[in-house]
């Protein structure tokens, strides 16, 4: 699974990566420890009424998914991680893998290594320290309590999808983050493809991540520490 990430980059950086058309977002703190109900930067793709053409967004999102039609926003804690191999089929998950998906930008994430010794903190990242971005979905929940016109009436959150770990980090963790390449962005991104076959295919076209495993200190174990020494290689 995925339970902390890092994202560290600026909102400029995001722009430019993801080639993001309209950003909604002014400034992003940096975070070397991203936990289940942060909110954090997404990129989406909408479709404008007029002219009827896509725009690549930037936006905040919290993370832990809430559907739309739940009672209150207290699951999303609990569907911080959607699988790979039956995200189609999920009742919390299927609407937003038809027409809800996106973009979760990362520095990279960690995870905890079961070892006879107790767990071993690591964290994971692209090989050249490049950009990575999680396969995630999107949703937006009313609040009931909250008028129409209220600004707060609307709360966008979002999950990560996971799948099988290769052999070269399934050692580490049986799950890793379904991580899209950019020549993949748009495809994933795009919510004309609202099909199960064409989703799963979609899924199916992700290719094997290469990441780097390093091993750090406990200190990312408590989710109050928050900075650049969380991913220092451990002494």
């Amino acid at each position: 699974m995925c339970g902390r990430y890092v994202m560290a980059r600026s909102t400029g950086d995001l722009v430019a990566s993801f080639d993001v058309d309209e950003s909604y977002v002014e400034r992003i703190e940096p975070s070397y420890n991203v936990a289940p109900t942060d909110e954090v930067p997404l990129i989406i793709d909408r479709r404008h009424p007029e002219p009827d053409e896509l725009s690549r967004k930037l936006v905040m999102a919290r993370w832990g998914l809430v559907p739309p039609w739940a009672k209150d926003p207290k699951s999303g804690a609990r569907l911080i991680n959607a699988r790979m191999e039956t995200v189609t089929e999920k009742p919390s998950f299927r609407k937003a893998a038809s027409r809800k998906r996106a973009l979760v930008a990362a520095d990279g994430y960690f995870e905890w290594q079961k070892t006879a010794g107790g767990k071993i903190p690591t964290y994971l990242h692209g090989a050249d320290g490049e950009l990575l971005a999680f396969a995630g979905l999107f949703e937006n929940w009313p609040d009931p309590s909250l008028p129409e016109d209220h600004p707060d009436k609307w709360l966008r959150t979002f999950t990560i999808i996971t799948t099988e770990a290769t052999d070269s980090l399934g050692h580490i963790h049986d799950r890793t983050p379904l991580i899209v390449p950019p020549d993949l962005y748009a495809d994933w991104l795009d919510p004309g493809t609202t099909a199960e076959a064409d989703v799963r295919a979609l899924l199916d076209a992700m290719p094997e991540p290469h990441l780097v495993p390093r091993t750090v200190s406990d200190k990312v174990n408590n989710v109050r520490n928050n900075g650049p020494e969380l991913i220092e290689e451990a002494a």
